[in-house]
Order: structure tokens, then C-alpha cells, then sequence
């Protein structure tokens, strides 16, 4: 286990993740943005050869090394450190792609607090975008990989209900004894 203060937020493409970490962060509190759009605008500016929609595995090796990245470089005296997706998403999506399991990927560790974030899907939110190419079947079908994926390796999921910005963060916090 790497910390109990780092907190993954996950689930649905589009059911409002990064929002959540942006609002966070404008509270102070530290955050550490999505490997998938990082990786995304990276590529596009780029070869664009580790793209999900070019090579699916590519892409989800290069999301588990910067997820890898990010927890090595995620400090956790600095409190709680909210993560929006991470090791165990990119995890999925190479076992998804035919890749190594989940488990194997992670070695036996808890990279996150045992509590787990995880927005459902909200097609009101979905949209398509130049670095989300898939549409919202294809989301909600992640969001169950992620979700047994969650359940095998013993985390607590707390689903967010659709609701404001504003009563999520204040849930996410309450439960975090951040309030």
C-alpha cells in the first residue's frame, strides 16, 4: 500500500471526474489530473502511435507508466491527494486489451485509500470530443470493467450519486474526514 491519503476518483467516461478534481484543486487540495487525456494531447501533438483508438494497448501501457509516475511523485504529506483515474484504470484497460491482468499490473499493492470514488454514467454529461472518440455504450462498459475490477481486488466503491459539483465534492470530503 502506497498511502491511505491517495484518493482515486473513477467510473464513467463524461460523468464528471475532472470536473471534481478542478474543483478540488481550487479548494487547495492536491490533485493529480487523468493519465488518458494527458496521454491523448500528448499523442495528437505527436505520432499519435499509442493512441486508444490506433493501438489500444499502446495507449494503456503508456497510461500505466505515467499512473506509475504519478503515484511515485504524489507526496502524501501534503494531506489528501485526489487522483482522477490512475494505476487501476490503465490496468483495466490493458486487460481489456488483451494484456497483462489487473492484479499482475498492481503486484499485490493498494496503490489507493480503500475507499474509492466512482461516477456513474450520466449521458447528459457525455460528450464527443477530439480525445474521446469512443461513444457512451462503449463508456458504460468501462465503467463495468472498473467496477468488478474495483470489487475483485477488495476496495470499497462509493458511488456518486448526479447531483451538483458542489454536493459531490462536499460528500467526497465528508467521507474523507476532510470536513
Amino acid at each position: 500500500m502506497l498511502s491511505d491519503s491517495f484518493v482515486l476518483l473513477t467510473g464513467c467516461s463524461c460523468g464528471g471526474k475532472s470536473t471534481l478534481i478542478r474543483t478540488l484543486s481550487k479548494l487547495r487540495f492536491a490533485t493529480v489530473p487523468e493519465p488518458g487525456r494527458r496521454i491523448v494531447s500528448e499523442e495528437i501533438a505527436g505520432d499519435g502511435k499509442a493512441l486508444p483508438w490506433v493501438d489500444t494497448r499502446a495507449f494503456a501501457q503508456r497510461a500505466i507508466e505515467m499512473a506509475q509516475s504519478d503515484l511515485k511523485s504524489a507526496d502524501p504529506s501534503e494531506g489528501l491527494v485526489f487522483f482522477d483515474r490512475g494505476l487501476i484504470d490503465a490496468a483495466v484497460a490493458m486487460e481489456c486489451a488483451g494484456g497483462q491482468a489487473t492484479r499482475e499490473i498492481l503486484g499485490g499493492k493498494r496503490p489507493y485509500a480503500k475507499k474509492v470514488f466512482v461516477v456513474p454514467p450520466w449521458r447528459e454529461l457525455f460528450a464527443r470530443d477530439e480525445e474521446r472518440r469512443h461513444d457512451f455504450s462503449m463508456a458504460v462498459q468501462e465503467y463495468h470493467r472498473i467496477n468488478r475490477a474495483l470489487d475483485d481486488l477488495g476496495y470499497t466503491k462509493r458511488e456518486l450519486p448526479r447531483v451538483p459539483v458542489s454536493e459531490r465534492v462536499d460528500m467526497i470530503l465528508h467521507e474523507c474526514g476532510a470536513l
